[in-house]
């Protein structure tokens, strides 16, 4: 199976009707099922996104964001190599903020040969292929 793996961005979007990528997250969510990508989450990054959910959008939608990533996605724990060899990633990019979350994914992406699903432009800094509908 073919798949990609998610960045806080998008996961967040397709919950929260306000925020400005709503409407793109609900479009690549369709694209992906059209498709039948797999989608691959680390679990830094499920604890990023569930943090933002349950403080913007409040319990009952951080609940659900729960049940909809444990029955439709594959969840993967970094090793500590896959830590350090982001920190090492990140520190390349001294100018930029690189966030430990954006480059563990990327680490993850180049290691299970996959693009990453997001809408931020560190992800087309760093050597890693991103997808996007």
């Amino acid at each position: 199976m073919r798949a990609i793996i998610a960045d806080t961005g998008p996961l967040y979007a397709a919950i929260d009707s306000d925020d400005q990528y709503h409407q793109r997250a609900a479009a690549d969510f369709n694209q992906i099922e059209t498709d039948n990508l797999g989608v691959v989450l680390a679990y830094p990054v499920f604890l990023e996104a569930y943090s933002l959910v349950l403080y913007r959008l409040g319990n009952r939608n951080a609940s659900a964001f729960v049940k909809q990533i444990f029955e439709g996605f594959e969840l993967i724990n970094p090793t500590p190599e896959d830590y350090l060899e982001a920190t090492k990633l990140i520190a390349r990019f001294s100018d930029q903020q690189i966030t430990l979350f954006d480059g563990i994914t990327a680490i993850l992406a180049n290691r299970l040969q996959v693009p990453v699903w997001t809408y931020d432009y560190h992800f087309d800094l760093m050597p890693v292929s991103v997808w996007r509908y």
